[in-house]
């Protein structure tokens, strides 16, 4: 039986490039995992194992690897940082028990540190701070600190002060210890020596050792009342508060080095251990009944109870699909059959490996803690639980946001589609954030996803992994259609052709709904003009003509119908009928409801140096941009934005060719808002042509 409080199941993740990948290589290589240490330069880290991961230099998966220090073993993913995969920081941050959030030194709280700090927050996680990059020009922790206090609204615990800065960083001073670490220029990480605190920073090292040591034992009364009448506590008993502070929350660790140099990266190993909650010290997962509502059941972290794990993550390999998988209470075993709750079907357990990165080593049993990935599971979704059959329980499930840009694909060959359909449905298996649609007119095949860059890679990966080499059409916006006016119309379907008739009578008013809401139907018929049982097959026929918009045939969103009065007749009113009238009435009265173009609008961030912060402002206006926000940074200046996706094609080149390559954005979708006239006739304009051009 492995010890439970010995386990730290962690997740690393900041901004695109913060260090994370790097952090990770160099916690392998001090935990005796790796021998040689990979760079993300060089396209050779350990968890960076796809080839678009290495030509690129950024993560795309989060890759799982486990390892031991101090006696405890820790399980890692690595996540990516670029906005359009933060689907895969989501659903880490939700099967993980602390983090290890990684920021720059220089760059400091970025865009997307942003949203994985929101999701951690949604999530629950406690999380320890890494200032990396202190050898950067430019970096400056305090300023990073400062930064996490009032961009993040985050209350950073100063736990190590860096000597030096820099060029000249040589290391960092242990606040609880007052002891220097400081490291020698040979780049091995153990080349180290504790030593007194530097003299020009004594003052310094006491002033934040007591606010560390004040803001820690608010976590206990009785120890604080002591420490403010002159008795120190022991060290145990500090870290005691600032374990318990860490777990609720109410504060979070904060440490600095360089991971690339190798600098300080022991003292963050040591506070996963410290200060990280193990697996029995988070709050339980809730169970949920089929409709997702709450049960009041727990899944409680032991391994005596029934079977309940969470299939996080799923992907294709060589050896087949691997279902990556935390499992919250129970044991599983080689052999043993487990039901997924989410199907209804049960699957026994071939293989079980524990991963390190694109490595395995094979097992025979996993219990309630471990993070495994079980392989060859045939109908297993990312989100799905997996439970005992006889102790059946569902887990909270995952929500993932919708797709707002497509584009069209084409194998270049006949052999290469059977082929394509095959890579295709296991990269949705991969990915809940990308989706697959057929075209049924012109057969092509629409891929959606959360960005360009999420797509290119998608193609790159059929192109490379799966060896099918496709066309590809022009980026498509997700457009959506909605109604500006109230209308009330009546409509009557009747049918008589020898034999039973049809016939169905509805009144009813369309208008506009609230923002987000879909469709709503409501019925106010009194006295039974409609029956009753017919009321439903009305709310279907409206609801299934939605799909389909009048000005250019794109979803129609918003709209709410009330059924008001109608009329039926008793032999020949039938469900069916009513259906019909529905839809004929929908045909009849949206066009009249001012139907109107809506496109989805970004959030962009920009980052860009000083000297280009006109013609960047100046490039968004051009682009229906709204600047929202100018801040100013120490090496430059980010602009927050909103624009319309239809007109951020292709930006991250021009920003390069206007920044000399300095400039980065991040971009992700906002809400739904109105197309201008000239744009919305363009693009009805071109869906025509494309009908007719099927034709």
């Amino acid at each position: 039986m492995a010890d439970l409080e010995k386990y730290r199941n962690i997740g690393i993740f900041a901004h695109v490039d913060a260090g994370k990948t790097t952090t990770t290589e160099r916690i392998l290589k001090l935990t005796g995992k790796v021998h040689k240490t990979g760079e993300v330069h060089d396209g050779e880290a350990t968890t960076d194992f796809m080839d678009q991961e290495r030509e690129r230099g950024i993560t795309i998966q989060s890759a799982a690897t486990s390892c031991e220090w101090d006696g405890h073993r820790l399980n890692i993913i690595d996540t990516p940082g670029h906005v359009d995969f933060t689907i895969e920081v989501y659903r880490s941050l939700k099967v993980l028990d602390g983090g290890v959030g990684v920021f720059c030194g220089s760059g400091g709280v970025e865009p997307q540190s942003e949203t994985n700090w929101r999701y951690a927050n949604e999530s629950e996680v406690a999380r320890i701070i890494l200032v990396n990059k202190l050898d950067r020009l430019g970096a400056d922790f305090y300023r990073v600190v400062d930064q996490v206090e009032n961009v993040l609204g985050a209350n950073p615990l100063v736990m190590v002060l860096p000597i030096g800065s820099e060029d000249n960083f040589v290391g960092v001073v242990d606040l609880l210890s007052r002891k220097a670490w400081v490291w020698d220029e040979s780049g091995q990480p153990e080349n180290y020596k504790l030593e007194d605190v530097p003299d020009d920073m004594v003052d310094q090292v006491e002033e934040y050792r007591e606010k560390l040591i004040e803001t820690a034992l608010e976590q206990d009364d009785e120890l604080l009342m002591g420490y403010l009448e002159g008795e120190e506590p022991s060290m145990e008993e500090i870290k005691r508060c600032i374990r318990k502070g860490t777990i609720a929350l109410d504060f979070f660790p904060t440490y600095c080095g360089s991971a690339f140099k190798n600098k300080g990266i022991q003292p963050v190993l040591n506070a996963v251990v410290d200060f990280l909650p193990s697996p029995i010290e988070v709050p339980p997962q809730p169970e949920v009944d089929l409709e997702g509502h709450e049960t009041g059941e727990f899944a409680i972290v032991d391994p005596d109870r029934p079977l309940r794990a969470l299939a996080f993550k799923i992907m294709d390999d060589r050896f087949g699909a691997l279902t990556f998988t935390r499992i919250y209470s129970g044991k599983i075993n080689k052999g043993d059959t487990v039901l997924n709750t989410a199907t209804g079907k049960t699957e026994r357990i071939g293989r079980m490996v524990e991963m390190h990165a694109d490595s395995r080593e094979e097992l025979t049993s996993a219990q309630a803690g471990d993070i495994i990935a079980i392989v060859g599971m045939k109908n297993v979704q990312t989100g799905h639980t997996l439970c005992d059959p006889k102790h059946p329980a569902t887990l909270e499930p995952m929500v993932f946001p919708d797709p707002v840009i497509s584009i069209a694909i084409k194998p270049k060959d006949k052999g290469a589609s059977e082929k394509m359909g095959v890579a295709l449905s296991k990269m949705i298996a991969e990915d809940p954030s990308f989706r697959v649609e057929t075209d049924e007119d012109s057969g092509e095949t629409i891929i959606k996803g959360m960005g360009e860059l999420h797509l290119d890679i998608k193609v790159d990966i059929l192109r490379r992994t799966h060896g099918v080499d496709v066309e590809v059409g022009k980026p498509q916006v997700a457009y959506r259609e909605t109604i500006t006016k109230k209308v009330e119309d009546s409509y009557t379907h009747k049918k008589q052709s020898g034999g039973s008739g049809q016939f169905g009578k509805i009144d009813y008013i369309i208008e506009p709904g609230e923002s987000g809401s879909g469709f709503e139907f409501e019925s106010k018929v009194t006295g039974g003009n409609v029956p009753r049982e017919f009321w439903p097959a009305v709310e279907k026929g409206f609801k299934s003509m939605m799909d389909e918009g009048v000005l250019a045939g794109f979803p129609l969103l918003d709209v709410k119908v009330t059924l008001v009065d109608g009329a039926f007749h008793a032999v020949d009113s039938s469900a069916v009928a009513f259906e019909i009238a529905a839809k004929g009435a929908y045909r009849q009265t949206i066009p009249k409801a001012g139907p109107q173009l809506i496109e989805p609008i970004m959030k962009v961030d920009v980052f860009t140096p000083e000297d280009h912060v006109g013609d960047v402002i100046g490039d968004l206006n051009r682009r229906r941009g709204m600047i929202k926000a100018q801040e100013a940074g120490p090496t430059g200046v980010r602009v927050k934005a909103e624009a319309p996706l239809s007109d951020m094609f292709g930006y991250i080149g021009d920003l390069r060719t206007m920044t000399s390559g300095r400039g980065q954005f991040s971009m992700e979708f906002d809400h739904y808002a109105p197309c201008p006239k000239n744009v919305a006739e363009e693009v009805i304009k071109e869906v025509k042509e494309r009908e007719a051009a099927k034709k």
